[in-house]
């Protein structure tokens, strides 16, 4: 506990016992520095957080409009902005992709055989983030350069290195090429950590039931990438995914038919509103549309009609209904061609809804 002392108070140093002043005072001040007593006046001692005019510690405050309440930081350029007037506070936050993790014994002290620092583990990484390697660097632990007959013994030491570890097994190779692959889809879609995680635990759990072999490696990625997709709910299909891999469409859904039944997963069913968001949007339809539809939506979903149906046509037919009720301009080979169905889906899912939903004649 902290506390604030007032200027007035006094620190009086006493040895064990009163009686022995003068042989403190005689240069004997051993028993003093070793049990040091302390009096503090009781009814002048103030708590420091009761003080009003305490200072706030680890506060960001802006410098142009004096608030600390608008702060927001933003982990992709670096940036702490105040909120309030949009000044950029600082442009080097701190680097919190390299961890440092510290396991505490029984009687609260670091083990130091168990702390680890560097970069977090990952499943999309061949070794999970966990292989040591021999680094560059010609110079020892002190920091001292290294002689020239050490450092060639040593550029031999990270040549074996890298092949050890560049040809260690055949799972280890099967790894190292599909989270490559893995990576050049994360920035062709755009894919966030979670979405990579997932589709390398599922690829992972595909491996070790022996599912890849004999099949094609960006396939079966595809196919764990697709059902990362359909259970966390985003909004894509085979197509997306097929034209960003380079990969035929017929082959993803062999293959994700075959995952699905391999490892027992049970994928929910695509929710047609977050479908109805990414058509509006691509489309640049109006807020009152998206509104208008995603009510439509509703009651198709209360009547039952959902049931079966293509999600993405069904949500391209509810927003073409929802452009005739609010008089947007919109043509049915436009609106098919960004949901990726044809127009005749779309006038069948029209009649549909139609007949079942007589509020909309």
């Amino acid at each position: 506990m902290v506390w604030h002392l007032t200027p007035d108070q006094a620190l009086i140093h006493r040895t064990g016992s009163r009686t022995n002043n003068k042989k403190a005072a005689d240069g004997d001040n051993d028993n003093c520095r070793e049990n040091p007593s302390y009096d503090f006046p009781i009814g002048k001692i103030e708590h420091i957080e009761n003080k009003p005019d305490s200072p706030k510690r680890n506060q960001t405050l802006c410098f142009i409009c004096k608030k600390s309440d608008k702060i927001v930081t933003d982990p992709e350029s670096g940036e702490i902005i105040c909120s309030s007037c949009g000044t950029v506070i600082s442009d080097k936050i701190e680097d919190e992709s390299h961890l440092e993790r510290h396991v505490f014994t029984k009687g609260g002290q670091i083990d130091e055989g168990r702390a680890r620092t560097g970069a977090p583990t990952s499943l999309a990484r061949h070794d999970m983030g966990l292989a040591t390697i021999i680094g560059k660097e010609d110079r020892d632990a002190s920091g001292q350069k290294i002689d020239s007959s050490i450092s060639s013994a040593m550029q031999r030491l990270r040549t074996w290195d890298f092949r050890i570890h560049l040809n260690s097994n055949a799972s280890d190779r099967n790894f190292r090429i599909a989270f490559g692959l893995l990576n050049n889809l994360k920035d062709k879609l755009g894919l966030s950590d979670t979405i990579v995680e997932k589709v390398a635990y599922i690829y992972r759990k595909a491996q070790e039931r022996g599912f890849v072999r004999g099949r094609s490696i960006p396939a079966v990625l595809a196919a764990a990438l697709y059902i990362a997709y359909r259970d966390l709910e985003v909004p894509k299909t085979m197509k997306d995914i097929a034209a960003a891999g380079n990969i035929k469409r017929k082959n993803i859904a062999r293959v994700y038919r075959q995952l699905i039944l391999e490892l027992d997963y049970k994928v929910p069913n695509p929710d047609p509103v977050k479908c109805i968001a990414k058509i509006a949007n691509n489309t640049n339809l109006t807020e009152k549309t998206k509104r208008h539809a995603l009510d439509i939506m509703e009651k198709v979903s209360e009547n039952e009609i959902s049931a079966g149906k293509d999600p993405m046509g069904l949500a391209a037919t509810v927003l073409y209904i929802s452009c005739i009720k609010t008089g947007e301009n919109i043509t049915q080979k436009e609106i098919s061609n960004v949901a990726g169905v044809t127009e005749v889906t779309l006038r069948n899912r029209f009649k549909d809804i139609k007949n079942h939903l007589t509020d909309l004649n």
